[in-house]
């Protein structure tokens, strides 16, 4: 084009002089000028790839989603349209194979704007702590730019990309055999760009953005926040009896995300009456209305203060969950919990509670001869050691059931699985199964059950 314009430019300075040239270029020169861009408009339009690489180039706001496994090595073929063979077949067939792996070979629109919908960057961030009305005119024009860059590059089809390539004639039979792709639809949220920046801010706003918003469960890890891609899918309506106590859990819960008055949760009580079930099942219930929920290891608890500053400014709820905990005599970390719980410096943030659970109601080990010796102040130090339990607000005990409420937790198991069993000798058997494992509890009946219909389908 530069080439063009300048060729046009001498002609302009032969007829007329330098001094009258300036003068005279826009009248006379105007529709050449016109013309050249309305081709090289057309040109571009007949290659799609070269255009998605320039617009891909340029992404701003959504630039973080170029580090995206599939979006990355989308990036890394539009980019190669002027490599040598062997070079961009490469790249292609790199692509592809990770198209494939993640399940997109008929939806690579829906998958580049499935990347873009969960990206964390200042727009999402601001829009899920409810400001995203006031970001500049600038940054909303980058981010309407940014979702119509990504909504085009997930049109292009195959050919669109060997219609773009330099060297397509040396492909030659290779062209028909690559393998292909189907481009699909982008998410709903990003399908419509006049609207998308509206139901994006919205969708951020009730569901947090990043991780966040992909995952409902994480973990506490190597000091930083990992989410759990396969967390237990248990529901409350799976589990029973215990109704009362799950009853308060969830009172607290519902509190907690109402932004109401609420406590530290120890759900306590013999081992295998559902005590982490009930936590779990309460996070599948409520991840919907924002809440989130980060296990962390008891012995990683000196560093609570830096997982909940993480996730301080992160418009959800975030529930610490503290699995069988307990501490042995010799055990001091324990002191840790206790600040963090009440007194500590590291005050807990207004978005995050503690559920623990543990088979002990008194979850420091105690001795007799803890009673004893030569302590002199040993009331003190007993005090200290059993008072751990009182600093969770709300304490829920789960104990073992009895005979009769063990068999109605399996028969109302077996109606749920709709299993075909002679009821008395389902009663007969789970009782049997009970004792040679120590007791009952639901999940005892949980797995007999299992053993039940593992027998049956052989």
């Amino acid at each position: 084009m530069i080439c063009m314009i300048n060729s046009c430019f001498c002609m302009i300075n032969s007829c007329f002089g330098i001094e009258k040239a300036a003068d005279n270029w826009y009248n006379i020169n105007v529709c050449n000028f016109v013309g050249i861009c309305r081709l090289m408009k057309e040109d571009e339009k007949m290659n799609k790839a070269r255009e998605s690489a320039m617009l891909l180039s340029s992404l701003s706001v959504y630039r973080g989603v170029l580090s995206r496994t599939v979006f990355g090595a989308y990036y890394d073929l539009l980019t190669a349209l002027d490599e040598p063979v062997h070079g961009f077949l490469e790249k292609w067939g790199s692509f592809v194979s990770v198209l494939y792996t993640r399940g997109y070979s008929e939806s690579l629109a829906y998958c580049l704007s499935k990347a873009a919908f969960y990206d964390e960057n200042a727009f999402s961030l601001a829009a899920a702590a409810g400001k995203a009305d006031t970001l500049g005119e600038h940054i909303v024009e980058a981010v309407k730019r940014d979702i119509r860059a990504i909504n085009f590059a997930g049109k292009v089809t195959p050919e669109d990309v060997i219609s773009g390539y330099r060297y397509k004639d040396e492909l030659g039979e290779a062209a028909r055999l690559l393998p292909s792709w189907g481009t699909g639809q982008s998410v709903a949220e990003l399908s419509d760009e006049n609207s998308a920046f509206e139901r994006l801010s919205s969708y951020y706003r009730k569901n947090g953005c990043g991780m966040y918003a992909r995952y409902r469960a994480f973990i506490w890890r190597d000091r930083r926040i990992e989410p759990v891609v396969f967390p237990d899918e248990i529901q409350l309506s799976s589990l029973r009896r215990y109704e009362v106590q799950r009853a308060q859990v969830i009172e607290n819960t519902t509190a907690f995300l109402s932004g109401v008055s609420c406590n530290n949760v120890l759900l306590y009580g013999d081992r295998g009456t559902g005590k982490s079930s009930t936590v779990k099942a309460i996070l599948n219930r409520y991840y919907t209305e924002g809440l989130r929920m980060v296990e962390m290891p008891k012995d990683r608890l000196s560093e609570f203060p830096l997982l909940v500053e993480r996730i301080a400014d992160i418009p959800l709820k975030f529930i610490i969950f503290i699995d069988d905990l307990s501490f042995g005599d010799e055990d001091r970390s324990y002191a840790q919990l206790k600040a963090v719980l009440e007194g500590g410096l590291a005050v807990r943030p207004d978005n995050t509670l503690i559920y623990a659970t543990s088979n002990r109601r008194h979850l420091i080990k105690e001795n007799f001869s803890d009673r004893e010796g030569d302590d002199m102040h040993r009331n003190d130090t007993m005090q200290e050691t059993l008072s751990l339990s009182d600093r969770f607000g709300l304490s829920v005990n789960f104990s073992k059931p009895d005979k009769q409420a063990y068999i109605d937790i399996v028969l109302g198991l077996a109606d749920e699985l709709h299993i075909d069993y002679d009821r008395e000798k389902l009663v007969s058997e789970a009782e049997t199964w009970a004792i040679s494992r120590g007791g009952r509890s639901p999940r005892c009946a949980r797995q007999f059950i299992s053993s039940v219909l593992v027998r049956l389908n052989n």
